[in-house]
């Protein structure tokens, strides 16, 4: 029987460290998995707008090998993990971040919340691949006053 295996992404849904870290789990044991991707706001809407996302995901991960199913849950992770989660149907979660602080996920720790929420085993699969580039350009321009420093003198306007 395979072992059902839910993926708790966002972003780093269609990610090769994501897609590498659920091959590496197939490769113990057959597994049937579960993409759960937070919406993009509350209700409906908010699961719909993931839509896009959710099935450029999915169709990376068949491109890859990775059958799954794919679920557009509330926009908290938490709840949608709330929402989804079955211990007659799931056996164990993988949560997909960005890497470092740039991650809200991890600075909620929900790696953690994830496995006391659930009780079961939870893999922390950080996409180092999706990091996100660094701002490099010209710095903005200011408006210049033509009396440089000293237009600080005029904030107050004319006093009478």
């Amino acid at each position: 029987m395979a072992a059902g295996v839910l993926v708790l992404a966002n972003v780093t849904a269609p990610s090769g460290d994501l897609i590498d870290a659920i091959k590496q789990r197939a490769a113990k044991g057959p597994i049937d998995v579960t993409l759960l991707m937070p919406g993009h706001g509350p209700g409906l809407s908010g699961r719909e707008a993931v839509r896009g996302r959710l099935d450029a995901a999915l169709a990376a991960w068949r491109e890859a090998g990775i059958e799954a199913e794919g679920i557009c849950g509330d926009a908290n992770p938490l709840d949608a993990l709330a929402e989804t989660w079955d211990p007659r149907r799931h056996d164990e979660v993988i949560v997909s971040t960005l890497p470092g602080q740039s991650s809200r996920w991890i600075q909620g720790d929900l790696p953690s919340r994830v496995g006391r929420f659930t009780g079961a085993p939870v893999t922390h699969v950080v996409a180092n691949d999706m990091r996100p580039e660094p701002h490099v350009g010209p710095p903005p321009e200011h408006e210049t006053s033509p009396l440089g420093p000293l237009g600080v003198l005029s904030w107050g306007g004319a006093r009478r």
